[in-house]
């Protein structure tokens, strides 16, 4: 009898030291899965963050794109920009232009800044790869490696034809008839002697029937999407508005005499005034602001309206078609304000296209993240 309570003991003693190595084995094992867990979720996490850095420096260069040489720049220079305000991991890394292609097609070929810059009208796309960046692995090293190179690659491109329009401005160039010729100028207000009828100079009550509307509408852009045709009307403003009109637009020469805010009503990058849309994307000549500028700001959305449309006073009108014009000086007197329409491609901040609206304007474009 005693023999056999040697013997039980003697077996339970064997089984607490085979039970104290599987437990330790376990742990081992389940610290390693959660080291592996946590270190997976620092690469996913890493890695996303270089691919919303490639997709924010795509779209900036896409907006940057404008038909010219100086555009191609232009697209780099915000590539770079937008890459460079991200903290990829806590590290500082290098950008380098070169990894910043363009492309006439989607699916390629792809090519170098400088050899864009020899075809710059035909140029929609553009591909941007971030830096390769090591990611460091803590408590899976031996299963992952010490660290982990990654980088991410994003393309963006112009968007089809836009048949939504946003931000664009309370005023209207009237359709008479004749198409509108790329390079020309056109009327967005009349004087008194050139008025559509008694008291009406094009100007559009949008936002509401006060000057103020007005004055920041133009200096703005108006805060509302419309499209052509008969489902979206506004009323006219009659009027002079001589004086909201001058103070809205010429923020965008740098011009504050109205008291507008420059942080909400920017100026232009470029406020060299009396030259044509061609020097301005070209950058020559050029006059600085002293505020801080934006890019496109004298590039300007106004709705094109058919000469039937407007009668006498306050008028409900809809809108034909939307253009961009390019507005080559601000305002001075009481004279007509004319406007320059553009035949290139312009890509706007907003709008975008309704599968059930009208045709869209093959000038305006917006930027879209396509892979």
């Amino acid at each position: 009898m005693k023999q056999m309570h040697k013997l039980a003991s003697s077996r339970r003693r064997g089984e607490r030291g085979s039970i104290l190595a599987l437990a330790t084995i376990s742990m081992l094992a389940l610290i390693l899965a959660v080291g592996l867990g946590v270190d997976i979720s620092r690469l996913y996490t890493a890695k996303a963050e270089l691919q919303n850095a490639a997709d924010s420096a795509a779209l900036a260069a896409v907006s940057g794109l404008n038909s010219s040489a100086a555009g191609i720049t232009e697209a780099t220079n915000r590539a770079v920009q937008a890459m460079n305000k991200y903290d990829f991991n806590n590290t500082s890394v290098s950008f380098p232009r070169s990894n910043v292609l363009f492309a006439v097609n989607l699916d390629g070929p792809y090519m170098s800044e400088s050899s864009a810059q020899t075809q710059p009208r035909n140029i929609r796309f553009v591909q941007v790869t971030t830096p390769t960046l090591p990611v460091g692995v803590s408590f899976a090293a031996s299963v992952l490696g010490s660290s982990k190179d990654m980088s991410a690659t994003a393309t963006a491109g112009y968007s089809v034809p836009i048949n939504i329009f946003c931000d664009w401005i309370p005023v209207s160039v009237i359709d008479y008839g004749v198409p509108l010729t790329p390079g020309n100028t056109y009327t967005f207000r009349a004087d008194n002697q050139q008025q559509v009828s008694a008291g009406n100079m094009q100007i559009l009550a949008v936002a509401g029937p006060g000057g103020n509307d007005v004055r920041v509408g133009l200096g703005s852009g108006v805060n509302l999407c419309a499209a052509p045709g008969a489902t979206y009307t506004v009323d006219t403003k009659p009027g002079a508005n001589t004086g909201p009109v001058k103070q809205g637009i010429n923020t965008r020469f740098d011009d504050y005499a109205s008291g507008l805010d420059p942080t909400l009503q920017p100026p232009d990058t470029n406020i060299q005034e009396n030259i044509t849309y061609t020097q301005y994307r070209n950058g020559s000549p050029s006059q600085s602001p002293s505020h801080t500028g934006v890019a496109n700001r004298r590039v300007v959305i106004i709705p094109i309206i058919k000469l039937d449309q407007y009668n006498q006073g306050r008028n409900t009108v809809t809108f034909d078609r939307f253009g961009q014009f390019f507005l080559q000086t601000k305002v001075a007197g009481n004279g007509n304000l004319q406007a320059e329409y553009i035949s290139d491609i312009v890509v706007d901040g907003r709008g975008g296209y309704d599968p059930n609206g009208g045709a869209g304007n093959p000038l305006q474009a917006i930027a879209v993240l396509y892979k």
